[in-house]
């Protein structure tokens, strides 16, 4: 029998890092530490992870405000923030590998800079987007918005920090300016209170509960 959707929304999002203790500091400098957790790993990882994670933000100016504060903290500009037909935004990698996008669906702005989040979302680059949808369904996840097989978009209740998306993959790196080729490890691990699972593309899910007793380290920096 499927979970509900509440049991598989997502409880946390861990990022697996080789250095926790700079990714900590970038992360803080960044404005999003309190949003993630980190663990120390050295699993091989090369090329495209597979993902990102994008924040939506009121206005360009705290797109500015989000990309030059990571630029400055040692991230790197895969693409420059400009505007789009969609809104303003730009994409930077951090230290460790991982890929954010920073965005709004204004075009002006109405105030000056902050540093507020709207919403997180993580981004999965996937082969088969509408098989992958169907699993998650199937594990009591609920769709908010579908198109075909390109993208789909899981409700999430108010308690989760981040909302799931799928993407192709092909389409997600070309997005974010990178080649979509990439082996070994995603370097993430979702927290449910559902029972452990790994999704048809390899993401891995671990149940929440377990993260209560997670190293001091990691607990210590999230």
């Amino acid at each position: 029998m499927a979970t509900t959707a509440s049991t598989t929304s997502i409880a946390s999002v861990t990022l697996e890092v080789a250095d926790p203790e700079a990714a900590h500091r970038f992360y803080t400098a960044f404005g999003v530490n309190t949003h993630i957790r980190l663990r120390a790993s050295e699993a091989p990882s090369t090329g495209f992870r597979g993902f990102t994670l994008a924040l939506t933000v009121s206005r360009p100016a705290t797109v500015d405000s989000f990309l030059d504060a990571a630029v400055d903290a040692g991230a790197t500009v895969l693409k420059p923030a400009a505007k789009s037909l969609w809104g303003y935004g730009g994409v930077v990698q951090a230290p460790d590998g991982t890929i954010w996008k920073v965005a709004t669906s204004a075009k002006k702005d109405m105030g000056p800079a902050t540093r507020e989040i709207d919403e997180i979302v993580l981004l999965l680059g996937v082969e088969d987007v509408k098989a992958t949808k169907q699993f998650y369904v199937g594990r009591g996840l609920t769709v908010a918005r579908s198109f075909g097989g390109k993208y789909t978009e899981f409700t999430s209740d108010e308690s989760s920090p981040v909302k799931l998306a799928l993407y192709k993959r092909r389409s997600l790196a070309k997005d974010l300016g990178v080649a979509a080729d990439g082996t070994g490890s995603h370097r993430i691990v979702l927290g449910s209170t559902a029972v452990p699972l790994t999704d048809p593309d390899g993401f891995a899910w671990e149940a929440a509960t377990s993260l209560t007793s997670a190293s001091s380290t990691e607990s210590a920096l999230s």
